[in-house]
């Protein structure tokens, strides 16, 4: 019970990462406090367990409803609307998103939070040569969602050096695992394959990368469970897996974990505007930052054999 004692504030607790970042903290003895939206469609996600509190209300009514539990350790910031393609480029929806961020932020610090942290994404780096994406690099964003992700950074970094409050900026890559949104490529493999169904895909030649939510949600952890020697440090840092390789090699992989059953169908799927781009993170950052005693424990393989015995039962 490594948390026995904190207490974290949470956002985007009904969310994918969000949902089992809390979970492990409260198997390790957390206090958490979920800010949820009241009109949210997802609050069966909601974990389960007597130190779990629920406190409605959007983000921008951050400061005055968590007023209530009037000290944290910790803000894990992890939600964020307009990831769909259609709000995606909005910057009206975007703009939003950074002004509710910033005021989770301003909650954080009347709480008299050590620690942010908060979800950023992998768009923010745009185009990289050879998809390499690296903590250090510029980052030149090409839609509306990642330069807002890339913004709030930037405020945000300027305001916890002000304030000397420890922040992670998580730039997570692709996080799979039971519970992926039902759309992701990986959801849609293990759903349809082995029903026999044609999967329609892109030529999956670029390189991409993967990490199992649960070795994400560690990660997570390890970094908080760290921060305490690196107080009022600021940094980005990739949450990502070590195996990048070709896409078609994950596809390849899952179909012969389906029994070879279905069809993959090349090169009939729309990409998004940016194209097919590659994905080459690199997490010496992340491995720094937990003094190399995180590592991943899930492979590929293992990670899609549990998606599909959950699909059975």
């Amino acid at each position: 019970m490594e948390f026995a004692g904190n207490r974290i504030v949470m956002t985007g607790v009904t969310g994918f990462i969000g949902r089992h970042v809390a979970e492990l903290l409260l198997e390790q003895g957390a206090e958490v406090y979920g800010l949820v939206r009241t009109s949210s469609a997802k609050k069966d996600c909601l974990p389960k367990h007597k130190h779990f509190h629920i406190l409605y209300g959007s983000l921008r009514e951050a400061a005055p409803v968590l007023k209530q539990v009037q000290a944290a350790d910790a803000f894990f910031h992890f939600a964020w609307g307009g990831v769909n393609r259609g709000e995606i480029d909005s910057r009206s929806v975007q703009e939003e998103n950074i002004a509710g961020s910033l005021e989770c932020l301003r909650a954080a610090r009347q709480l008299g939070c050590r620690i942010f942290m908060d979800a950023g994404s992998r768009v923010e780096y745009g185009i990289t040569e050879n998809g390499v994406m690296s903590e250090e690099m510029e980052c030149c964003p090409v839609n509306e969602y990642g330069r807002a992700k890339l913004e709030f950074y930037r405020q945000a970094a300027v305001l916890c050096r002000q304030w000397s409050m420890t922040y992670y900026h998580l730039r997570f890559f692709s996080v799979y695992g039971i519970g992926d949104h039902p759309w992701s490529i990986i959801s849609t493999l293990v759903r349809e394959l082995p029903k026999g169904q044609t999967v329609s895909l892109s030529a999956c030649l670029h390189k991409w990368n993967f990490m199992e939510i649960s070795d994400a949600a560690r990660a997570v952890a390890e970094l908080y469970r760290r921060s305490e020697a690196r107080e009022g440090q600021i940094h980005v840092v990739n949450v990502a897996s070590t195996d990048t390789r070709q896409l078609r090699s994950f596809v390849e992989e899952i179909y012969e974990l389906c029994g070879k059953r279905g069809k993959l169908e090349y090169g009939s799927f729309v990409q998004a505007k940016e194209g097919a781009l590659s994905l080459c993170p690199t997490v010496e950052v992340l491995k720094e930052l937990t003094d190399r005693t995180w590592d991943e424990c899930v492979t590929f393989s293992r990670g899609i054999q549990n998606m599909l015995k959950e699909s059975e039962l």
